[in-house]
Protein backbone atom coordinates (compact mmCIF):
# COMPACT_ATOMS: atom_id res chain seq x y z
CA UNK A 1 0.00 0.00 0.00
CA UNK A 2 2.72 2.45 0.93
CA UNK A 3 4.39 1.78 -2.41
CA UNK A 4 1.52 3.70 -4.07
CA UNK A 5 0.59 6.05 -1.26
CA UNK A 6 3.11 7.70 1.03
CA UNK A 7 0.56 8.35 3.78
CA UNK A 8 -2.89 7.23 4.86
CA UNK A 9 -4.17 10.68 3.95
CA UNK A 10 -3.00 10.17 0.35
CA UNK A 11 -4.91 6.89 0.26
CA UNK A 12 -8.08 8.49 1.63
CA UNK A 13 -7.72 11.40 -0.81
CA UNK A 14 -7.41 8.93 -3.70
CA UNK A 15 -10.59 7.20 -2.51
CA UNK A 16 -12.42 10.53 -2.33
CA UNK A 17 -11.27 11.43 -5.84
CA UNK A 18 -12.37 8.04 -7.18
CA UNK A 19 -15.82 8.44 -5.63
CA UNK A 20 -16.11 12.01 -6.95
CA UNK A 21 -15.11 10.90 -10.46
CA UNK A 22 -17.69 8.11 -10.31
CA UNK A 23 -20.36 10.54 -9.21
CA UNK A 24 -19.52 12.98 -11.99
CA UNK A 25 -19.67 10.16 -14.54
CA UNK A 26 -23.04 9.00 -13.21
CA UNK A 27 -24.49 12.52 -13.32
CA UNK A 28 -23.08 13.05 -16.79
CA UNK A 29 -24.81 9.88 -17.98
CA UNK A 30 -28.15 11.32 -16.87
CA UNK A 31 -27.74 14.15 -19.38
CA UNK A 32 -29.12 11.74 -21.99
CA UNK A 33 -32.58 12.42 -20.57
CA UNK A 34 -34.32 15.27 -22.36
CA UNK A 35 -35.81 17.12 -19.42
CA UNK A 36 -34.40 18.24 -16.08
CA UNK A 37 -37.28 16.50 -14.35
CA UNK A 38 -36.37 13.20 -16.06
CA UNK A 39 -32.71 13.70 -15.11
CA UNK A 40 -33.62 14.29 -11.46
CA UNK A 41 -35.81 11.19 -11.46
CA UNK A 42 -32.95 9.19 -12.99
CA UNK A 43 -30.70 10.30 -10.13
CA UNK A 44 -33.40 9.37 -7.65
CA UNK A 45 -33.73 5.89 -9.19
CA UNK A 46 -29.97 5.38 -9.13
CA UNK A 47 -29.79 6.33 -5.47
CA UNK A 48 -32.82 4.21 -4.58
CA UNK A 49 -31.40 1.20 -6.43
CA UNK A 50 -28.71 1.12 -3.73
CA UNK A 51 -31.24 0.89 -0.89
CA UNK A 52 -30.28 -2.65 0.13
CA UNK A 53 -26.59 -1.72 0.43
CA UNK A 54 -27.54 1.46 2.29
CA UNK A 55 -29.73 -0.54 4.68
CA UNK A 56 -26.81 -2.83 5.47
CA UNK A 57 -23.86 -0.40 5.44
CA UNK A 58 -25.11 3.17 5.21
CA UNK A 59 -24.46 5.67 2.45
CA UNK A 60 -20.76 5.47 1.59
CA UNK A 61 -20.51 9.15 0.69
CA UNK A 62 -22.47 10.42 3.66
CA UNK A 63 -20.57 8.18 6.06
CA UNK A 64 -17.20 9.20 4.64
CA UNK A 65 -18.08 12.90 4.80
CA UNK A 66 -19.38 12.58 8.33
CA UNK A 67 -16.29 10.76 9.57
CA UNK A 68 -13.79 13.05 7.86
CA UNK A 69 -15.62 16.16 9.00
CA UNK A 70 -14.50 15.37 12.54
CA UNK A 71 -10.93 16.12 11.43
CA UNK A 72 -11.55 19.69 10.21
CA UNK A 73 -8.66 19.59 7.74
CA UNK A 74 -8.05 19.42 3.99
CA UNK A 75 -9.43 15.88 3.75
CA UNK A 76 -12.63 17.04 5.40
CA UNK A 77 -13.01 19.83 2.86
CA UNK A 78 -12.06 17.48 0.02
CA UNK A 79 -14.72 14.95 1.07
CA UNK A 80 -17.37 17.67 1.09
CA UNK A 81 -17.35 17.57 -2.71
CA UNK A 82 -19.16 14.23 -2.46
CA UNK A 83 -22.15 16.25 -1.30
CA UNK A 84 -21.57 19.49 -3.21
CA UNK A 85 -21.23 17.80 -6.62
CA UNK A 86 -24.80 16.39 -6.60
CA UNK A 87 -26.19 19.55 -5.01
CA UNK A 88 -24.71 21.71 -7.76
CA UNK A 89 -25.91 19.30 -10.45
CA UNK A 90 -29.43 19.26 -8.99
CA UNK A 91 -29.38 23.04 -8.74
CA UNK A 92 -28.73 23.24 -12.49
CA UNK A 93 -31.67 20.91 -13.12
CA UNK A 94 -34.03 22.97 -10.97
CA UNK A 95 -32.77 26.16 -12.61
CA UNK A 96 -33.62 24.64 -16.01
CA UNK A 97 -37.11 24.04 -14.64
CA UNK A 98 -37.28 27.81 -14.19
CA UNK A 99 -37.03 27.77 -10.41
CA UNK A 100 -35.50 30.81 -8.77
CA UNK A 101 -35.18 28.81 -5.56
CA UNK A 102 -33.10 26.17 -7.38
CA UNK A 103 -30.35 26.08 -4.75
CA UNK A 104 -32.80 25.56 -1.90
CA UNK A 105 -34.63 22.84 -3.82
CA UNK A 106 -31.35 21.07 -4.65
CA UNK A 107 -30.29 21.12 -1.00
CA UNK A 108 -33.71 19.83 0.06
CA UNK A 109 -33.56 17.03 -2.54
CA UNK A 110 -30.09 15.83 -1.50
CA UNK A 111 -30.86 16.33 2.21
CA UNK A 112 -33.94 14.16 1.82
CA UNK A 113 -31.83 11.38 0.32
CA UNK A 114 -29.14 11.58 3.00
CA UNK A 115 -31.73 11.74 5.76
CA UNK A 116 -33.58 8.69 4.51
CA UNK A 117 -30.23 6.92 4.01
CA UNK A 118 -29.46 7.36 7.70
CA UNK A 119 -32.91 6.09 8.71
CA UNK A 120 -32.75 3.21 6.22
CA UNK A 121 -29.42 2.13 7.67
CA UNK A 122 -30.35 2.68 11.31
CA UNK A 123 -33.62 0.79 11.01
CA UNK A 124 -32.23 -1.68 8.44
CA UNK A 125 -35.34 -1.12 6.32
CA UNK A 126 -34.76 -0.54 2.58
CA UNK A 127 -38.49 0.03 2.10
CA UNK A 128 -38.12 3.38 3.86
CA UNK A 129 -35.91 4.60 1.04
CA UNK A 130 -38.30 3.20 -1.56
CA UNK A 131 -41.24 5.08 -0.02
CA UNK A 132 -39.27 8.31 0.27
CA UNK A 133 -38.26 8.01 -3.38
CA UNK A 134 -41.93 7.75 -4.39
CA UNK A 135 -42.69 10.87 -2.35
CA UNK A 136 -39.83 12.73 -4.01
CA UNK A 137 -41.07 11.65 -7.44
CA UNK A 138 -44.49 13.14 -6.66
CA UNK A 139 -42.75 16.30 -5.43
CA UNK A 140 -40.83 16.55 -8.71
CA UNK A 141 -44.02 15.93 -10.69
CA UNK A 142 -45.72 18.81 -8.87
CA UNK A 143 -43.07 21.19 -10.26
CA UNK A 144 -43.74 20.35 -13.91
Amino acid sequence: MYYYFKTKDELVNAAIEAHAAGMRAMLSAFEQHRTPQARLKALLRALTDQRQVVAEHGCPHGTLCSELDKRDDDLSREAAQLVTIPIEWCERQFRELGRRDARDLAVAFIASYHGIAVLTNTLRDPNLMHREARRLERWLDSMA
